[in-house]
């Protein structure tokens, strides 16, 4: 396997939420802050970001190119390690030409490409296809310019070690803990988790992102865990990947409001939402993964609705 390479800083930071402990009812909560990761705002995707941008460079890679929602993370992310690392960066997204706002804003101020995908399914291929694009003219280019393409969310077989590294640091800063509570997007951060710590030990709660989260975690995993060994969580998608749910909007006020942490419509308000609805054990690591500049663009909280 290529060693990664670092792009923040480590390990991140661990911190006690006592009052908001006390107002679930648990005895012990503390937040995992990889929103802490330092790079492009920082996120859990700069840890995958650290095992797929060292396969870029290892092939040789001058652009990266991924794929993701308007106002994904990982896209963000990738653009800010693609910066610190001189490529070029292409961000193939879902849909029209939106608002500079959010992650769209910073994925322009750090010099991202990006092509819309408009009523186009959203993967790989659609990724690939803009790589082909930036291929040489002909075998007999005098300048080759090599495209690596990173999976939708960063997850893939390799990227899942990030997050491997990421339990052992929970393993050394909590003691006796009964999970960890993660949301799952692309599903490479909670089957590192579940690689490390156990099936047992990890709670997923389902974004919406994917069809099916409890096959791509298990995928990611070589298939050596069984899908239904998985704790993933349903309950919290509401209406749809990008929408606001009341109980997700009542997680960002009182999580906000009991231990000043801003967390994300998407990924983390969901599942803190998961984390209220109890019945995950009595002394809980919550894994921060980032996303604040999404809750900035999110379309139903500037309305107000």
């Amino acid at each position: 396997m290529i060693s990664p390479i670092s792009l923040g800083s480590w390990p991140t930071p661990v911190e006690a939420a006592p009052r908001l402990a006390a107002r679930l009812g648990v005895a012990g909560l503390w937040f995992k802050r990889d929103d802490l990761t330092g790079l492009g705002g920082g996120g859990n995707k700069v840890r995958k970001l650290q095992y797929t941008c060292a396969q870029a460079v290892a092939a040789g890679a001058r652009t990266v190119i991924t794929s993701g929602a308007a106002q994904s993370n990982h896209a963000r992310l990738t653009a800010a390690a693609a910066a610190r690392l001189g490529m070029g960066c292409v961000l193939v997204l879902a849909g029209e030409p939106a608002a500079r706002r959010g992650n769209l804003l910073l994925d322009e101020l750090a010099g991202a490409e990006v092509i819309w995908a408009g009523d186009t399914p959203l993967a790989e291929v659609v990724a690939a296809q803009a790589a082909e694009r930036r291929a040489p003219a002909s075998p007999r280019a005098a300048t080759p310019a090599p495209a690596f393409v990173i999976p939708f969310g960063g997850s893939s077989p390799a990227s899942v070690e990030a997050y491997v590294d990421c339990a052992r640091e929970i393993r050394a800063q909590v003691d006796g803990f009964d999970a960890v509570v993660v949301a799952v997007g692309s599903g490479g951060t909670m089957a590192g988790l579940v690689k490390e710590l156990g099936p047992e030990r990890v709670v997923g709660v389902d974004t919406g992102a994917l069809p099916d989260p409890r096959a791509a975690v298990a995928d990611l995993l070589g298939g050596v865990v069984d899908p239904a060994a998985l704790r993933i969580d349903g309950g919290q998608v509401g209406a749809g990947y990008s929408t606001l749910t009341g109980p997700v909007r009542a997680a960002l006020e009182l999580t906000a409001r009991t231990e000043g942490i801003f967390l994300d419509p998407v990924y983390t308000g969901r599942a803190m939402a998961s984390l209220i609805a109890g019945g995950h054990g009595d002394r809980i690591v919550f894994l921060h993964s980032g996303g604040l500049p999404g809750l900035l663009a999110h379309p139903q909280l500037q309305e107000g609705s």
